[in-house]
């Protein structure tokens, strides 16, 4: 049915997806931070902004320009340099919150909504394993001899946001959930943000150091 469109392979693209999709990295910790923090409407405002991120990767893959990203060294080491900044300067910022409150023996405030959403628009744009994911693996699911491959580009692309929306449900509300225990647990609350920081630390040195 979906090879008429453009597609090729499309369950075996869903069993990837899946796969991808489960694979942790700082987009899924940043929405289950939110979700902890800052509760369900929030959460899916962060989520939001994963979701567009991905959207504006997958559009830029099937137009080729991921590729070019990709095939040029230097537009591809801006890319990266700017993804680890960006998960060092929020990993940081979530360490320094930690102490900062610690020392000062009280929680941490609310963070807007534009902020939380664009936070996790930019941490989804600046990541260049997400633009080499859709490179190798998003493009060659498209019949590039379609007459409309755009309609092929549509149907993958809605795909794995509907899967990534089921994903990133389950961790919103988790994460919702758990912060009931924290509210009454504020150092295990202290201890789980830092921790996450200190994993988008890693993620950025990991990131840096990409050949």
């Amino acid at each position: 049915m979906f090879a008429d469109l453009g597609v090729l392979n499309f369950w075996t693209y869903v069993v990837g997806a899946i796969f991808i999709v489960l694979v942790p990295g700082p987009n899924t910790l940043f929405v289950l931070k939110t979700g902890i923090g800052h509760g369900v409407k929030k959460g899916y405002l962060a989520a939001s902004g994963v979701f567009i991120g991905d959207a504006v990767l997958m559009f830029l893959a099937w137009a080729g320009v991921a590729a070019l990203i990709q095939t040029t060294p230097m537009l591809f080491n801006i890319v990266r340099y700017l993804g680890a900044f960006y998960l060092l300067w929020l990993g940081g910022k979530m360490l320094w919150s930690v102490i900062r409150h610690t020392q000062q023996g009280e929680a941490g405030g609310l963070e807007p909504a534009k902020t939380i959403m664009k936070r996790s628009l930019v941490l989804s744009m600046t990541n260049p394993k997400a633009i080499l994911f859709y490179v190798s693996f998003f493009v060659q699911f498209i019949d590039v001899h379609a007459k409309h491959t755009g309609v092929a580009f549509m149907i993958l692309a809605v795909t794995l946001e509907i899967i990534s929306f089921i994903y990133m449900s389950f961790l919103i509300f988790s994460g919702a959930f758990v912060t009931r225990y924290l509210k009454t647990k504020k150092k295990l609350a202290k201890l789980g943000n830092g921790l996450i920081g200190l994993l988008f630390v890693g993620f950025a040195a990991r990131l840096a150091s990409l050949n």
